[in-house]
């Protein structure tokens, strides 16, 4: 995690205060289950909540303990059992390291998504409230970054919000692909511990029991987590992009907010960079690249092996914290996005009319002409305004061939700019449920 792309509250989530708490949640509650069946002493359950419950866990001294057992399980509760005392060898009974391990990540992966989802609420308000404010802001739509025909601002806002709909859903149906529990112990036969204390941990820590586990949680839960959150991430980049041409000088029809002693360039005092957009860009490309990892994390050899750990503990943190982060940086910058409906309506109009082709085209065969006569006559006035010799409607009245077939008032009826926007209300609601 790099603390430039971070937020403290995704940051703590994955710091090992936070890690080495939920280990003791997961230890606590399955030996206070294993108390209620009568495989240990009440007493004992007790005492490992009242010595631990408020606990502040030492993670150097954890640490050292590792640095000689070599392994973090033992060596977390090598340190409770010097916090608890002699209670603390009921602790762990019958489970092994999968059982807190992979417990502890999906609890973490649980967590994160729940402040990715607000992210998202966040990013889809500002996309509805900007949506609206420019629901009939002309603007030209591009088609392979040529000017094609009309659209509005507006309805460029609540395709992404569509999107990033859908994005949510993903994420919902992602949490609930990782929200899965493990407590049935080596090679996952609940020989060594009844399968009502994995019930009991499940319910307690916000998770449903995994069905079968054999000794790790099947990591095609978590290949499919992180696909989602990558799928997330290209959305953030589309929409960035999107911004990113739109700013470009000769375009200028939406800029990134510019704040009062920013600086675009260390050589030129005239620049305003889309900094933001292209670095959200960068972070996307980012994201996506932990979705291959945990992928290949799912064939693990037989029963458990750890080629998957060393892939988690770094794209756990790295996709959560980086996603949240570029959610926020997206955020701010729909919400203070610059847009200036004088230069889209500008470029608009920079084709002479050209973006009215294919209304005179479909005019021409409903006039009796076959479509590729009626092509041949559109194409045949377009290209000398393509090359900026004249208007287009004044070529279109002038040649005989047209005008024998429209007269000029239908001619110019096709120039109306509103037809192209009748439906406008129609695609808002539904993206928006209403208009």
């Amino acid at each position: 995690m790099i603390p430039r792309y971070s937020r403290p509250e995704m940051t703590a989530i994955w710091s090992p205060e936070t890690r080495f708490r939920i280990w003791f949640e997961i230890e606590a509650h399955a030996t206070t289950a294993l108390a209620e069946i009568g495989v240990v002493p009440r007493e004992a359950a007790e005492k490992v909540w009242e010595k631990g419950r408020d606990a502040v866990f030492d993670v150097a001294r954890i640490d050292e303990i590792e640095r000689v057992t070599k392994h973090d399980v033992i060596a977390f509760l090598t340190h409770l059992a010097e916090i608890v005392g002699p209670e603390a060898r009921f602790v762990h009974q019958g489970m092994t390291s999968s059982d807190v391990l992979d417990t502890c990540l999906n609890v973490q992966l649980v967590r994160a998504t729940d402040l990715l989802l607000a992210d998202l609420d966040g990013l889809l308000a500002a996309l509805r409230r900007r949506a609206f404010e420019h629901k009939l802001t002309p603007t030209i739509g591009r088609s392979h970054g040529i000017h094609a025909e009309p659209v509005t601002f507006g309805l460029k806002l609540a395709q992404a919000h569509a999107e990033f709909a859908r994005a949510r859903e993903r994420l919902v149906a992602a949490r609930r692909e990782v929200a899965t529990c493990a407590i049935s112990g080596a090679v996952g036969t609940f020989a060594n511990i009844d399968p009502r204390v994995e019930e009991y941990v499940a319910e307690k820590m916000g998770l449903t029991p995994e069905p079968v586990s054999t000794q790790v949680i099947p990591r095609d839960r978590h290949a499919m987590y992180f696909a989602t959150l990558g799928v997330i991430a290209s959305s953030i980049e589309r929409l960035a992009i999107e911004v990113r041409h739109l700013q470009r000088t000769e375009v200028l029809e939406a800029e990134e907010y510019f704040s009062e002693g920013q600086k675009g360039s260390s050589a030129m005092p005239h620049k305003r960079n889309p900094v933001l957009t292209e670095n959200l860009t960068g972070l996307a490309r980012m994201v996506r690249a932990y979705a291959l990892p945990a992928m290949e994390n799912v064939a693990l050899w037989h029963e458990r092996d750890i080629s998957h750990s060393s892939v988690e503990r770094m794209i756990g943190p790295d996709a959560t914290v980086t996603l949240d982060f570029a959610l926020a940086r997206l955020t701010g910058v729909i919400d203070r996005l610059l847009v200036y409906p004088d230069n889209m309506q500008r470029n608009l109009d920079r084709l002479g009319g050209l973006v009215h082709s294919q209304r005179v085209l479909l005019a021409l065969t409903q006039a009796g002409l076959s479509r590729e006569d009626a092509y041949r006559l559109v194409q045949r006035n377009a290209m000398p305004v393509w090359r900026g010799e004249g208007e287009f409607l004044t070529l279109l009245k002038a040649d005989p061939e047209v005008s024998a077939a429209l007269s000029p008032e239908a001619i110019e009826a096709c120039f109306d700019l509103g037809y192209h926007y009748k439906h406008v209300d129609t695609i808002f609601r539904r993206v928006f449920g209403e208009s």
